[in-house]
């Protein structure tokens, strides 16, 4: 155990957090950035005084209960879990599943792109966050019912699911996102909701039990072109750049259009529509 690293380390990403990041209130000035030290040990679920003396590097040395509780409360990246880990001198455990959290950075950049669709899936293609863009071009998913803000549970189930997969174009997405859900699979074998999604998918569409059985596993590529028919501004052709959220099993989708083309025309028009749309929404 190295006790004046894992001290250094502790107090730097606790510096790191915000309380609304954690659902806690900013209360009055804070002397320095991020977190309490009594923050922290609340939601760790440790004391106080214990978490104190980690950071002075003269604490005893940490379960792996405790390393993986101050994981989930310092909000740690996959790469440091593991080095939390490997200071404490504990072998590092794999992820038990994708973060259902999406990073505060990565949401202030979706609410910047206000002219971009933009969203954030996990590793089984739930939509975890998304801008009205986005909202505008795909549909709003808080209008969707529950369980259903999945896209492969959507390709496979949904009303127009039979038409959609009939399309080569979406037909090799489709194989594409039962081969990612594979390799997602094997990388969390322990995530519940990548198991039941696997479940009602082999249950609910013989299309999804025909691809699964194929045993691919593959990695979307990075950058793909899209035809999206959109049903007020008609058909978009659009580049899908797919980001990855390092450390949390999620990936950022930005659709754009080349400057000039028909396609970037439609956004900006996309852009007045969807605000007008969504406005009235919430009206109603």
């Amino acid at each position: 155990m190295d006790r004046p690293q894992l001290a250094e380390f502790l107090r730097s990403r606790r510096s790191r957090v915000q309380p609304g990041d954690v659902g806690l209130a900013a209360g009055g000035r804070r002397r320095t950035p991020g977190l309490r030290r009594e923050e922290v040990a609340r939601l760790a679920g440790i004391s106080v005084d214990y978490y104190s003396r980690l950071e002075q590097a003269r604490g005893p040395r940490p379960s792996r209960q405790v390393l993986g509780a101050l994981a989930r409360a310092l909000r740690l990246y996959d790469a440091e879990r593991a080095h939390l880990y490997h200071l404490a001198g504990e072998v590092p455990v794999p992820p038990t599943g994708p973060s259902p959290d999406v990073p505060a950075g990565i949401l202030h950049l979706l609410d910047r792109l206000d002219d971009t669709p933009a969203y954030v899936i996990d590793a089984k293609y739930e939509i975890l966050a998304w801008n009205l863009m986005a909202a505008a071009l795909l549909g709003d998913p808080t209008t969707w019912p529950p369980g259903r803000r999945n896209m492969i549970w959507n390709l496979f189930t949904g009303e127009y699911s039979a038409m959609a997969l009939a399309d080569p174009e979406s037909s090799t997405f489709a194989d594409e996102c039962v081969a990612e859900l594979r390799g997602a699979a094997a990388r969390y074998p322990e995530d519940p909701g990548i198991h039941l999604l696997i479940s009602r998918l082999r249950a609910a569409s013989p299309e999804f039990v025909r691809r699964w059985e194929q045993l691919r596993v593959c990695v979307r590529p990075g950058s793909t072109i899209k035809r999206v028919r959109h049903p007020v501004i008609g058909e978009l052709v659009l580049e899908c750049e797919v980001l990855d959220i390092a450390g949390h099993g999620q990936r950022l989708i930005i659709y754009t259009a080349a400057p000039g083309s028909p396609s970037f025309e439609a956004l900006r028009l996309l852009g007045v529509v969807g605000t007008q749309w969504s406005a009235a929404d919430s009206v109603r």
